[in-house]
């Protein structure tokens, strides 16, 4: 499809498919899932100022020309979150959502200073949001974990104050995290913490590719040794790379209306996961910061599929097994979702 093309609407089957088949959500922010009407709840529980008079003046507002002009509204939205039950309320807000998309498992980062530079207790964060992802799995059946992101426009010494205050809470998250803005911060100014994560047995994964160039996917793989790439689009720009991706399996967890919305790419028809997909990487979609770039994970697949007529059953199921492949559930869990997936893909695709 050419980028001045309408996307036409999926086929009745393949929607169904895109919005039944299981799937797991790895590049998702928590914070970025607070929805405009819930700032204004939680603002007025917590008697919050905030600088719009009302939820669709600050709807009104999600109009970004790059990520840092995102990332200043994102940070003020996330002012109202004061209290473990407001982190208990918004990522239940979350898995509500996720469910509807038959969501199986995801795995949530969260961003600690963001909320411990403004006083909030590191409990209130951690523990708040351990309770949704018990309740989730209770509930809906979903298996969640956490990530702790590091904000990479923050100091290193930050970084490793953050991880250290989490520590007795350990038991809560399973990795770690780098993410907020690319440039000037490559990844390599975080490599001593990365390391220190990778001591405690932690899971690494770091946001590179994105604004930055195809020479920082290359860093948190070499110097961070990341486990999975969040965003990796610009990965193009080294062809070595690409190849290095797809014979490594190296998991990148693409955002597709994040990457419109961040201007990114100009539309989603000119988006590449496509051509990823094509070239044998593990690509993954996700949401990324769906209150603010446009939907949730199931919105994402459609939008991308009605942008990609030439998209169809086959790149769905190998999309979600893909999730599967690049989480870090346990095999067992994984074969069992697997086998979930071919059974929705017989019955609404067969």
């Amino acid at each position: 499809m050419s980028p001045t093309q309408t996307p036409q609407p999926a086929p009745p089957a393949l929607r169904a498919l895109l919005r039944r088949m299981p799937k797991a959500e790895l590049h998702l922010h928590i914070e970025g899932s607070l929805e405009p009407e819930l700032i204004f709840a939680l603002a007025a529980r917590n008697r919050v100022g905030l600088p719009y008079p009302s939820v669709q003046a600050l709807r009104a507002a999600y109009a970004f020309t790059d990520l840092q002009s995102f990332l200043d509204l994102y940070y003020a939205g996330a002012s109202v979150l004061l209290t473990e039950q407001d982190f208990f309320d918004m990522a239940w807000a979350y898995f509500e959502r996720a469910a509807a998309d038959n969501v199986v498992h995801a795995e949530i980062f969260f961003d600690p200073q963001t909320h411990t530079d403004r006083g909030v207790p590191m409990a209130s964060v951690i523990v708040g949001l351990a309770h949704a992802c018990r309740r989730a799995h209770a509930e809906f059946g979903i298996s969640a974990s956490l990530i702790l992101c590091l904000l990479r426009h923050l100091s290193e010494d930050a970084a490793f104050a953050t991880l250290e205050q989490a520590l007795p809470f350990r038991h809560h998250f399973i990795g770690v995290g780098l993410d907020s803005s690319e440039r000037g911060h490559p990844p390599e100014k975080f490599a001593r913490v990365f390391a220190r994560a990778r001591e405690l047995g932690l899971h690494v994964v770091a946001h590179a590719g994105e604004e930055g160039p195809a020479a920082y996917i290359e860093t948190a793989l070499d110097v961070l040794k990341v486990e999975r790439i969040d965003h990796g689009v610009r990965c193009t720009e080294s062809p070595a790379l690409v190849q290095r991706l797809a014979r490594d399996r190296v998991p990148l967890t693409v955002c597709p209306l994040s990457n419109v919305k961040l201007r990114v790419f100009p539309d989603l028809a000119a988006h590449n996961l496509p051509a990823l997909l094509d070239a044998g990487l593990c690509v993954t979609i996700n949401s990324d910061d769906p209150a603010y770039f446009g939907g949730y994970v199931a919105q994402n697949y459609l939008a991308l599929f009605e942008a990609h007529p030439q998209l169809g059953v086959a790149q769905a199921r190998q999309l979600a097994l893909n999730s599967f492949e690049a989480s870090f559930a346990p095999e067992a869990q994984k074969a069992r979702w697997r086998r979930e997936l071919d059974a929705v893909v017989e019955r609404l695709a067969g």
